[in-house]
Formats: structure tokens, C-alpha cells, sequence
């Protein structure tokens, strides 16, 4: 990937980091952890990778991308009002009473939400159905997934990679969030759905283990799974929870808590130093 555009792609991904900050903070509620940590495959995906268009969310020939872990709703909201879909400003509406921005992505009033999710394990499913149905009518688009590592200890995420794998959904790529923790604890302790990898090879996926903050590894990854053209393909990121606020970095604490003003005032100079280091 060119400097120029890994540098831009990095402020991008920072701002999408305060955007979720802010939301959240604004809120009093909702899951900082799990977003921060998909932040930068969003930026990517949203930013170089998916045919979309702001102005025109719902045209047919989009690529669809379906949130499977939907607490981390921050997380597709600032992306989404950072690539233009609907104003930065209406971020801190999150949650609150009348605001189309609620606890979990909501396509019926969101501009760019392409599905609701956020029961765990259905979105896999969801986009699974997308996939075979651009195969049934043979249309171009791609579709994405992005699961969380907890969320693998779901079973209906394995009836819908079992189902994907037989049928050959080569337009579909699930990506899994590992961060390694989820509400209750790490992902080892609690109940762990290791090895990824192997579990989704035996379903019938071509599989890629990559960091999932390294926009290079993002690229080529995604790269590898539109080359494949007889498999789904599975990116197993490995990611840190809390990604780019230290003090919310590996602790499961911040799975699903605002920040108070003075923990949101030390996140905030974090990223706006980080960014400065970028100008």
C-alpha cells in the first residue's frame, strides 16, 4: 500500500476512534472495547475497498457488509457519518430517546446499515443469504461480515459457515474480530472457539490469519479472498481491545462501559496527540 494512502487511512481511522469516544461519552452508554478494535478494517473497507455511495445507499449493485457483533454499532456509525452517509454531528445522539442511532444497527432508518443486527450469530447468517442470492442472480456485489472472537462460541455461526462452504460463496468473506476478550472474561477462559482457523478450513473457507491494524496485512488479505473463486474466505484479525486508548487496551472492563468526562478527556488528548504526530 503507498505511504500516502496508509497515512490518510490512519487519520481517517483516528478520527473514526473519536467519533466513537465522543458517542459513547455523549451516550453514558455502549461498547468502546469491540468498536475501537474494528476500527481499522471499517476505515479500510469503507474507505478504499467497498463499491458504495453515500448518496445512493441503497443501490443494487453495492457491496453489502453485515456487523454480526452489532454492539459495536459505534464503531459502523462513525465510519459511516465520516464517509459521508449522514453528518458527524448526529453521533452524539447515540441511544438517546428519538435518535436513529440506537444500541445496535438498525437498517430500516439508517442510511448504509445494510442489515440489523446484533442478536450474535445471526449476522453470518444474514450475509450468508446476501451471498447466495448475488450467486442465484448472478450479480457482482461482495458481501462482509464481521464477528466477534466471543461470538464464535455461538453454534448458528457454524450452521452458516457449514451452509457457505458447501455452496461455494467465493463473494463472501467473514471476518472475526479476536481480541481475545469478550464481557465475562478472555475468550480462553470463557468458553474459547480455538483454532479458528482450522475449524473454518474444515467448513470449506479459505483462511487468512493477519493483524487486523495493519492496513498492508487488511489489504492483502481481502486481496487473497477475491482471488478465491471456488470458497468463502475467513480473515481471522488479530486485534487488541480498546485499540488506540491506552488505558481501555486488553481490559474487558471496557467491553461495554462509557467513559466518564475525565477518563473522555484523557482518551480525546490521546487520539488528537496521535493525530497531530500524523499532520
Amino acid at each position: 500500500m503507498e505511504l500516502s494512502k496508509k497515512k490518510q487511512l490512519s487519520v481517517t481511522a483516528l478520527n473514526v476512534r473519536r467519533g466513537i469516544v465522543d458517542s459513547i461519552h455523549a451516550a453514558k452508554a455502549g461498547h468502546p472495547g469491540g468498536s475501537l478494535s474494528i476500527a481499522d478494517l471499517l476505515t479500510y473497507l469503507y474507505f478504499d475497498k467497498m463499491n458504495i455511495d453515500p448518496k445512493n445507499p441503497k443501490k443494487a449493485d453495492r457491496d453489502r457488509l453485515v456487523l454480526s457483533k452489532g454492539h459495536a454499532a459505534p464503531a459502523l456509525y462513525s465510519v459511516l457519518a465520516h464517509r459521508g452517509f449522514f453528518p458527524v454531528e448526529e453521533l452524539l445522539t447515540l441511544r438517546k430517546t428519538g435518535s436513529r442511532l440506537q444500541g445496535h444497527p438498525d437498517m430500516k432508518h439508517i442510511p448504509g446499515v445494510d442489515m440489523s443486527s446484533g442478536s450474535l450469530g445471526q449476522g453470518i447468517s444474514c450475509a450468508v443469504g446476501m451471498a447466495l442470492s448475488a450467486k442465484h442472480f448472478g450479480d457482482t456485489y461482495r458481501v462482509y461480515t464481521i464477528l466477534g472472537d466471543g461470538e464464535c462460541e455461538e453454534g448458528q455461526v457454524w450452521e452458516a459457515a457449514m451452509f457457505a462452504g458447501n455452496k461455494g460463496l467465493s463473494n463472501l468473506t467473514v471476518f472475526v474480530d479476536f481480541n481475545g476478550l469478550q464481557i465475562d472474561g478472555s475468550v480462553e477462559e470463557v468458553n474459547s472457539p480455538a483454532p479458528l482457523d482450522k475449524k473454518f478450513e474444515a467448513f470449506g473457507f479459505k483462511v487468512v490469519v493477519i493483524d487486523g491494524h495493519n492496513f498492508d496485512e487488511i489489504e492483502n488479505a481481502v486481496a487473497v479472498a477475491e482471488k478465491t473463486s471456488d470458497k468463502p474466505t475467513a480473515i481471522i484479525m488479530k486485534t487488541t481491545k480498546g485499540k488506540g486508548v491506552s488505558f481501555m487496551e486488553n481490559k474487558c472492563g471496557w467491553h461495554g462501559k462509557a467513559p466518564g468526562d475525565e477518563d473522555y478527556a484523557n482518551a480525546v488528548a490521546e487520539l488528537d496527540a496521535a493525530l497531530a504526530e500524523l499532520a
